[in-house]
């Protein structure tokens, strides 16, 4: 089977509207609208992350003022939890569950549909995805074990450590750009899938979602969500960048295999043969925008507060009897 042949089994056949290969379909006014409007939010990005990124600023300095304290990663924030009376331990639990979880699904999706999967923004957030807890399960590893190397005899009874905080390494960063682009990433495909594609193929008798599918647009969220309830990294406001720069390429990576080789699209917004072409791509910036504030609300309203950190750990003692 070709690499970009829907299988005959799968109950949606994608359309192809007109020659992509063409010069006359990528000479126009909704191209040229479009990748100003695409390039102008990479360049917002770079600029965001070089003014403000904490691996851009110098780490001699011992002495960490207020404002660059939200800037700089620490080494502990990819393992550790945010709240007392959970231990890292149930959060490496949960890190490997949902890995061997999310590995399982790609790999059915895979062998169901072949290997076209990856032609779409959902397959790319959810293999982002996994790649996240396959990371984060290799930290919260080390983190527990470097916990109880550094807990001293007299802390033991009461589990204090007594670790200093050291800045991230490399990979603590690049662990921390991944979860900062899939928080975003899983905000917009679910929300575009339940709320503007599956309204529009439900009218369709032949259109029906199927457990996989199902599953793809659902679990990536939820077991996000809930590592981020129990995990202590931060939501500094511009590393939004990242998810824009994410979503860019991603659109950038069709621009360039349709100037190639004249195929259907992934998504109908993104045929730029529609003259509410750049009017989709509005709407698209601006979602983006709305799911990363409406994700940065959540999370300090939820952990930010000292009542409901008692409610969460409330809920997650009842989920983990054990614990």
């Amino acid at each position: 089977m070709s690499f970009l042949s829907w299988p005959s089994s799968h109950s949606w056949q994608p359309t192809k509207s007109a020659d992509t290969t063409a010069l006359s379909y990528w000479l126009n006014w909704r191209f040229l609208f479009c990748a100003l409007w695409i390039l102008g939010s990479m360049a917002l990005a770079f600029f965001l992350i070089f003014k403000y990124e904490g691996f851009n600023k110098s780490r001699s300095n011992s002495v960490e003022s207020e404002g660059e304290e939200t800037e700089l990663l620490h080494e502990d924030e990819a393992w550790n939890t945010c709240l007392i009376g959970i231990d890292p331990s149930w959060l490496l639990i949960y890190r490997v569950i949902c890995f061997i979880v999310l590995l399982a699904l790609i790999i059915a999706s895979v062998a169901a549909d072949g290997a076209v999967i990856f032609y779409f923004y959902t397959q790319w957030t959810f293999t982002l995805v996994t790649i996240y807890f396959g990371l984060g399960s290799y930290f919260s590893l080390y983190g527990c074990s470097l916990k109880q190397d550094k807990i001293t005899v007299n802390d033991a009874e009461v589990g204090i450590v007594t670790h200093d905080r050291k800045i991230a390494s490399l990979w603590g960063y690049v662990f921390q750009i991944i979860f900062q682009s899939c928080a975003g990433a899983v905000v917009l495909t679910d929300s575009v899938f339940w709320f503007i594609l599956y309204p529009r193929l439900s009218s369709s008798k032949d259109y029906s979602v199927d457990f996989l599918v199902f599953c793809m647009h659902s679990i990536n969220a939820l077991f996000l969500l809930g590592d981020t309830s129990l995990n202590c990294m931060r939501f500094p406001m511009f590393r939004f960048a990242y998810f824009v720069l994410w979503t860019a390429t991603f659109v950038i990576f069709q621009w360039i295999i349709h100037v190639c080789v004249s195929l259907w699209w992934p998504y109908p917004f993104l045929d730029l043969s529609s003259p509410y072409a750049p009017l989709w791509c509005n709407v698209q910036i601006q979602v983006l925008g709305c799911g990363f504030d409406a994700l940065s609300m959540l999370w300090r309203l939820c952990f930010n507060n000292k009542d409901e950190t008692l409610v969460a750990i409330n809920i997650i003692s009842w989920l983990f009897p054990l614990c």
